[in-house]
């Protein structure tokens, strides 16, 4: 088929590649226009533009994708389907009428499991052990269509959302050709959604990246492992915000040292054996820690830089 690609970020680039790799034909692809990205703040083209551009793609960057002039590109470019992981916006009506075959999207969710713009994220968040990824024909209403296929992958008890989103954009980039060769030999159908409760998945904020420490440990860990890599979680000490990695491991006898039981919610204690921090039920270990204006690093080198003068720390 003659396909037009819409994607945005680097978990989109996997499926770009996938159909470069297939028997379709990329006869252009749809990505967000540059932005401003990074610590300089530098106006950066997307990681799908880039990729595209290296294949010599011709590369569409509408402002909105009602414009009289994007839509006309797209009907002279006549696809047969447009693809789409992770494009960033939702597509109008006028240009989901335009290829015969419609719009197929790659959603990083189990339908009708987290529609929207964080499905990883919220799956973490919400300690679901099985996640997974559709693909399905795009509707009107937010991630509602039928679907065509799906794939499951295993939330691991350490995986971050970047290192979930990785694995699902590579499984999902097969799902993607194999559903658009089915869709092209007449072999599979969408159907709809299964009835049931719809969870939606909005982009996680910088507000809900905040460690509750009054939450129990396992939702602490949880809220570190699903903004990390983004937004980033976050907490604050002495008015100074600390950005936070991925909890240390475990320590049962550590865990049962003198004093570490009776921590109360952000309340931190510094030992032999590492860097802890009270919570709801049991104290957590920090691993990286990155304060405001410098680099990454272990938690005990951060805490032995700190001058508290006796005092207490408490993170909040």
């Amino acid at each position: 088929m003659r396909l037009v690609f819409a994607g945005t970020p680097q978990a989109a680039v996997a499926s770009l590649e996938a159909l470069l790799r297939s028997r379709h034909e990329v006869a252009a692809v749809i990505t967000r226009p540059d932005a401003p990205a990074g610590r300089g703040r530098r106006v950066t083209q997307s990681p799908v533009a880039a990729r595209a551009r290296s294949e010599g793609i011709e590369v569409l960057q509408p402002a909105r994708l009602r414009d009289p002039a994007f839509l006309g590109r797209l009907r002279e470019l006549a696809p047969d389907c447009c693809a789409v992981t992770a494009y960033g916006a939702l597509i109008p009506q006028e240009a989901l009428d335009i290829p015969p075959h419609g719009w197929v999207n790659l959603h990083f969710s189990l339908l009708p499991a987290w529609r929207g713009a964080a499905p990883v994220q919220h799956a973490i968040l919400h300690g679901d052990e099985v996640t997974g990824a559709s693909t399905f024909r795009i509707v009107r209403e937010l991630d509602a269509g039928p679907v065509f296929g799906v794939v499951t992958e295993k939330i691991g008890p350490t995986d971050t959302a970047g290192d979930l989103l990785a694995r699902l954009a590579v499984c999902g980039a097969a799902l993607l050709v194999a559903t658009l060769d089915g869709i092209e030999a007449g072999e599979v159908v969408a159907r709809a959604q299964p009835p049931g409760p719809v969870s939606l998945a909005p982009k996680l904020t910088a507000e809900d990246a905040r460690v509750r420490w009054d939450e129990p440990a396992v939702a602490v860990d949880r809220r570190i492992r699903a903004c990390t890599p983004a937004p980033g979680a976050w907490t604050m000490l002495d008015g100074t915000r600390i950005k936070l990695g991925p909890l240390g491991p475990p320590d049962r006898a550590a865990d049962r040292a003198s004093g570490l039981a009776l921590l109360s919610p952000g309340e931190m204690s510094v030992t032999r054996d590492g860097v802890f921090v009270g919570t709801a039920t049991w104290p957590v270990r920090l691993g990286l820690v990155r304060p405001e204006g410098k680099r990454a690093m272990p938690a005990p080198d951060w805490a032995r830089g700190l001058r508290l003068d006796g005092r207490p720390a408490v993170l909040a």
